[in-house]
């Protein structure tokens, strides 16, 4: 009998000496616990957080090469400043970590539903502003609620003026998240580049994201099935860091391999057909762009 494959770990990492990643909410959760291991990898890591006091704090209890800089998503001005201050400076990885979930209704200094504005908008943003710094892959992390109720992006109300729900809006953020990696992926492959785009989920993972939910009993839901069924942000960030270090194919979007990958060890997942949809990632590309003012120079083919 042929022996089990081996789950693959954070002892798998390559060495990422002399590499540079960028990992936007990185100071809690399964950014953090990202930071921490690409760093013990050997890799120089961009802690981009909103609360530069809570990221130096989070960078102190990091071993290995870390530097901190303020980056506010939910703000196109702190994004564009963030993108300015890069000025050409090498960039192996950046990594789309940060993000809000199921908040009350909220807008962004722009005026966007907050959580389109920071989940996608800021992150669209941000990736195309670096993107000619980047000589390896940009990863963004999506979730399985990409799924949640038929999930479609209201091209004509992407900010939900019209029958918001905290899990409606969160919904949208993330199917444009694997969106966004699906046209980003065209578009680098129709330039030319080496550089790849992929996504990754965590699953049920327990952090801190959950207890910003608007709703009490969600907040109370979340709090059990964390404490019942969710794996730690260990677990949970293996996803993100398969897909930032494994040579896979772009467009590949990593999530865990157990039941309805809530948990389990990373591999190569399936989306929706809302997340597979070429010509509504190509409308929101479109969208975005007029959004933020952002135009990407990647190739449209």
């Amino acid at each position: 009998m042929a022996a089990e494959k081996k789950a693959w770990s954070v002892a798998d990492l390559p060495d990422l000496t002399g590499r540079t990643v960028i990992v936007t909410g990185a100071n809690s959760g399964i950014g953090f616990t990202a930071t921490q291991a690409l760093a013990g990898a050997g890799a120089h890591v961009v802690l981009a957080v909103r609360d530069p006091e809570r990221g130096r704090a989070a960078a102190a209890r990091v071993s290995g090469s870390t530097e901190v800089r303020r980056l506010d998503l939910a703000d196109l001005s702190s994004v564009r400043e963030f993108a300015a201050d890069w000025a050409g400076a090498p960039l192996h990885t950046l990594i789309n970590n940060a993000g809000v979930m199921m908040v009350p209704r909220e807008s962004t200094a722009d005026g966007f539903e907050r959580q389109f504005g920071t989940n996608h908008l800021g992150h669209f943003a941000l990736t195309n502003l670096l993107l000619p710094a980047v000589t390896d892959r940009v990863v963004t992390v999506a979730s399985g609620a990409h799924r949640w109720g038929g999930a479609v992006i209201h091209f004509d109300d992407p900010n939900l003026r019209a029958g918001y729900t905290p899990q409606r809006a969160y919904a949208q953020s993330k199917l444009a998240n694997l969106l966004f990696t699906l046209e980003l992926q065209r578009r680098l492959a129709a330039s030319g580049s080496a550089v790849r785009a992929l996504a990754a989920h965590p699953g049920y993972s327990a952090t801190n994201l959950q207890s910003h939910a608007a709703s009490p009993l969600a907040r109370v839901f979340m709090r059990v099935g964390n404490a019942l069924f969710a794996q730690d942000d260990r677990a949970g960030a293996l996803p993100t860091l398969y897909a930032a270090t494994q040579d896979l194919p772009g467009a590949s979007y990593v999530g865990p391999d157990g039941l309805a990958e809530m948990r389990g060890a990373p591999t190569l997942v399936g989306r929706s057909a809302a997340a597979s949809d070429a010509e509504a990632a190509r409308r929101l590309w479109t969208l975005s762009e007029e959004l933020t003012g952002v135009r990407s120079g990647v190739g449209v083919g």
